[in-house]
Formats: C-alpha cells, sequence, structure tokens
C-alpha cells in the first residue's frame, strides 16, 4: 500500500487573513496604522522592555511596523492589528512568526497590548484565535512561544494556555540596553491542542476566519508597433 503524502497547508502571507469572534478583531497590519498605536507607544515606552525592539516614539513604532511588513514579504511573518470590540479601540499587535511550512511549525509571539486592555482576558482571546487557526485551518502540527526568562507575566500567560516548558537559550539575544537575554522556549503541539480547547478554552466560541487571496495585477499594456 503506498504511503499516504502528508498535505502541507500552512500560512500564505501573501493572502489577507482576520481572525474574529465576539471578543477582538485581528487583521493584517499596515503601515497606515501608525496613527491607532501610537497612542500606546507615547503612554507606555517601556511596554516592549523584554524586546530587542525599540518602542516608546513615532520613529520607533514606525519602524517596527515596516520590519514586520518587510517580514510579512518574506513570507516568515504575519503581523496583525489588534481591534478589543469591548472597549471599542485598537489595543495593540500581535504575530504569526518564524513560519515553517515545510516543517508544519508557527510562532505565535510580537505581542503587546496597551495598559487598559491588559489582564481583561484580550491576550487569551487572542491566543484562541491564533491557536486555532493554527491547528485547526493552517494544519501546524507544532506552535511554539517565547519570551525573555525575566518576564514573570508572559512566562505566566503561556502556562496558563497549557503551553509547555521545553529549555532555556542562554545569552540568547542581545537587547537594546546591551543585556544579553536569556530566551525561554514554550510549545503547544497538535495531538495536545483538543485537550486545551475543551478545557481552558472550554467558553470561548463563535470564531469567523476569512482568508482573501491578494488581487492579480493587470497585465502590463503591450506597446503598439509603428
Amino acid at each position: 500500500m503506498a504511503k499516504k503524502k502528508n498535505i502541507i497547508t500552512g500560512l500564505n502571507t501573501a493572502q489577507r487573513l482576520t481572525l474574529e469572534n465576539e471578543r477582538s478583531l485581528l487583521r493584517p497590519i499596515k503601515e497606515t496604522d501608525l496613527k491607532a498605536l501610537l497612542y500606546i507607544a507615547e503612554e507606555q515606552p517601556n511596554l516592549l522592555q523584554y524586546s530587542p525592539s525599540p518602542f516608546g516614539n513615532k520613529k520607533a513604532l514606525k519602524d517596527y511596523i515596516l520590519k514586520a511588513l518587510e517580514q510579512k514579504e518574506l513570507g516568515t511573518r504575519y503581523p496583525f492589528i489588534i481591534y478589543d470590540k469591548k472597549t471599542q479601540g485598537w489595543a495593540g499587535a500581535t504575530s504569526f512568526g518564524n513560519i515553517s511550512n515545510n516543517n508544519q511549525r508557527v510562532e505565535i509571539g510580537w505581542t503587546w497590548l496597551g495598559k487598559k486592555h491588559q489582564k481583561t482576558g484580550l491576550n487569551r482571546n487572542n491566543k484562541f484565535l491564533m491557536l486555532s487557526y493554527a491547528f485547526e485551518e493552517a494544519g501546524f502540527e507544532r506552535v511554539e512561544l517565547k519570551t525573555d526568562s525575566r518576564n514573570a507575566q508572559s512566562i505566566a500567560a503561556m502556562e496558563k494556555i497549557g503551553a509547555k516548558l521545553e529549555g532555556t537559550l542562554r545569552s540568547h539575544t542581545l537587547m537594546t540596553d546591551g543585556h544579553r537575554r536569556d530566551t525561554v522556549y514554550y510549545s503547544i503541539l497538535k495531538e495536545e491542542w483538543p485537550k486545551i480547547k475543551e478545557t481552558i478554552f472550554e467558553s470561548y466560541k463563535e470564531i469567523k476566519f476569512k482568508v482573501t487571496d491578494p488581487p492579480v495585477p493587470e497585465p502590463e499594456p503591450v506597446p503598439e508597433e509603428n
């Protein structure tokens, strides 16, 4: 009997992907979203203190968004802007990253929320949307998460959604202040997702996924011969 061929789906970063339920909407971030998110950077300049990305002013935020869009073009990252339906406002950003369709793995991270949106259940809801899409729609076998070993809040959040600690990479990432951080890695496997969904995310329902192919460019006109 012929061996069944694995069907690889994964993420196509050229497509427009939105994730949504009654609590939040995640849509592709755009350069023009700078205006909607700038208040967070200005009010909380140290929000990304455990990230290697500069933050805290208009230029740093613009560079952050442009870098995310460059990585999207390369097919390695899918950045979203987060809309909080409860407060009816733009709340922050998050991403699928380190996309490896061939190996059927992806990372969820690059997540930050304005202060008023933290500890409200919004982050966990967004993780539910992203994990559901990663395992149930994109067909990934593994989702990775990582953070600075000093970031107790992020570590607690990952453990509360059922992620398992895999280990620590020592002196792993150079930070903007010159510190070399130890990075802790967590993961969730596809085989673990059904139980996590039925327990930790038992009350989370009504998910909508929408994937739209990019428009096909019009062909260049052929010049008429004289």
